[in-house]
């Protein structure tokens, strides 16, 4: 028997007070006593460098969903940080960072809590701030969205992040940084903790430039400064390297034009690609955002019971419940098909470049009157939604948990808005490398936009070979 939820108008008012009663402000932590952040509640664990070192190490924080040796891993989660016990060994992503004497871990960074929303807030570590916020408050962007701002702040060099749908590429584009999202399987997830680690999840590197990315990349996988020097040599210009160009509907037109711009000035071959392209490619975004939401359900549904765990994160994880049912086995089933036409692009281009974000990072808000506003729009958008088709196979384990009808529909449309506006998830979903950097934007409120630039399977060397040309012509 399928269970349809019914919703009053009164129930959800109701749900959205005392939630937001509950929870608090989500720019607000609610620990923030006990944890002191030295920029903005970038850190959760912060250890100072050492001062006066001759040369100076190379500074390295840690997203704090990666096992660091005898730290918790919290995995930006109250309930985590207070029921886990130390890790017990390093993830193995950071076995070649612990070999290098040059190399200082600085500490574990933040992150929206189970590494799921894609704005980057965190409602119990608190948010941290994006360096181009000023009196209207800018999203810092998710996951990884301590890993952007440690580099932003210059509280690292290297960040360490993970990308699931575009959690390393959209903090980056938030922050005006550069992150790398690696192929699928290049660096090793275990000690990570997933949200789908057999289809999705990657580690990968975030810094201020794309040298610093290289110095990144050469810190998760042994001998990469050498491909990057040998991808350097063999397209030393940009004359010699074809970008197709992708061109998707929706797009603020300041940002295409950048974009365009940014490819025109270091001199690429630019290739548009065609309609039918784009259709595989909106067709990818679907499914891949189908399968990230409904993994969220199969890693994390455990935690729904547990008090510690925000309402923001029950209702993605109760999202997924939905997708899971309806979407997700059918997303799965498309997924060779949009390999093979990654493959078809890849004989005709060398990369596939595009916005990374659609628009400019959303402002928070945290006014009660614009979240019930929010909350009774998506009511009425997913009133006669099949995400609300739970079975009850699904929901009769959780039928004892005091969830109000707002957090079943997801806290707030701006996570909604993020998945909608962010161009990266078609990459994970082909489990390809892409690569996040930032190019001016002018005339707007932020002096910066992101480009993405697309590469076929192990490309990562080359990308960021392309991506310094791009850096070297502003």
């Amino acid at each position: 028997m399928m269970i349809k939820p019914r919703f009053a108008p009164t129930r959800i008012l109701t749900g959205l007070l005392l939630t937001f009663l509950a929870d608090g402000c989500s720019l607000l932590p609610k620990n923030a006593e006990h944890h002191p952040q030295p920029h903005d509640h970038t850190f959760i664990v912060y250890w100072p460098p050492p001062e006066n070192v001759t040369p100076p190490p190379l500074k390295l924080a840690v997203k704090d969903n990666i096992d660091l040796k005898g730290v918790i891993t919290t995995a930006g989660s109250e309930y985590l940080s207070k029921s886990r016990l130390p890790a017990i060994r390093d993830a193995g992503c950071l076995a070649i960072a612990r070999q290098r004497s040059d190399v200082r871990i600085v500490g574990k960074v933040n992150l929206s809590e189970f590494a799921v929303s894609p704005s980057g807030i965190n409602d119990y570590f608190g948010t941290p701030r994006n360096p181009f916020s000023g009196w209207r408050r800018l999203i810092p962007g998710g996951s990884s969205c301590g890993s952007a701002n440690a580099v932003a702040t210059r509280m690292a060099d290297i960040a360490f992040g993970t990308d699931t749908a575009g959690s390393v590429r959209v903090p980056a584009a938030c922050c005006g940084v550069v992150g790398l999202k690696t192929t699928f399987g290049l660096v090793s997830l275990d000690g990570v903790f997933p949200i789908d680690a057999q289809h999705l999840d990657t580690v990968g590197p975030i810094a201020r430039d794309v040298a610093g990315t290289v110095q990144g990349m050469d810190l998760l996988q042994s001998g990469f400064a050498a491909r990057y020097a040998a991808a350097v040599a063999a397209k030393p210009t940009a004359q010699t390297i074809r970008i197709g160009r992708l061109r998707l509907r929706g797009t603020d037109s300041r940002i295409d034009k950048a974009i365009d711009q940014a490819l025109a000035h270091a001199q690429f071959q630019v290739i548009d690609l065609d309609d039918s392209f784009r259709a595989k490619w909106d067709q990818a975004k679907q499914d891949g955002t189908a399968v990230a939401e409904a993994a969220t359900w199969l890693s994390d549904a455990k935690y729904l019971n547990k008090l510690g765990v925000s309402s923001r994160t029950k209702s993605i994880i109760l999202l997924g419940a939905g997708v899971y049912t309806t979407q997700y086995r059918q997303a799965l089933s498309r997924r060779d098909a949009w390999q093979r036409a990654l493959h078809e692009v890849f004989q005709q281009v060398d990369f596939i470049a595009l916005p990374t974000l659609q628009s400019l990072p959303p402002k928070v808000s945290p006014s009660l009157k614009i979240d019930l506003l929010k909350a009774q729009a998506r009511v009425d958008n997913w009133q006669n939604s099949d995400l609300l088709n739970f079975t009850d196979s699904l929901i009769t384990p959780f039928t004892s948990i005091p969830v109000t009808s707002l957090q079943l529909l997801g806290i707030d449309l701006l996570e909604a808005q993020m998945l909608n506006i962010q161009n990266t998830v078609a990459v994970n979903y082909a489990g390809n490398p892409a690569l996040a950097l930032p190019i001016p934007l002018h005339h707007a409120s932020m002096p910066v936009t992101s480009l993405q630039l697309v590469g076929p399977p192990r490309s990562e060397a080359e990308l960021l070979a392309a991506g310094r040309l791009v850096e070297s012509h502003p």
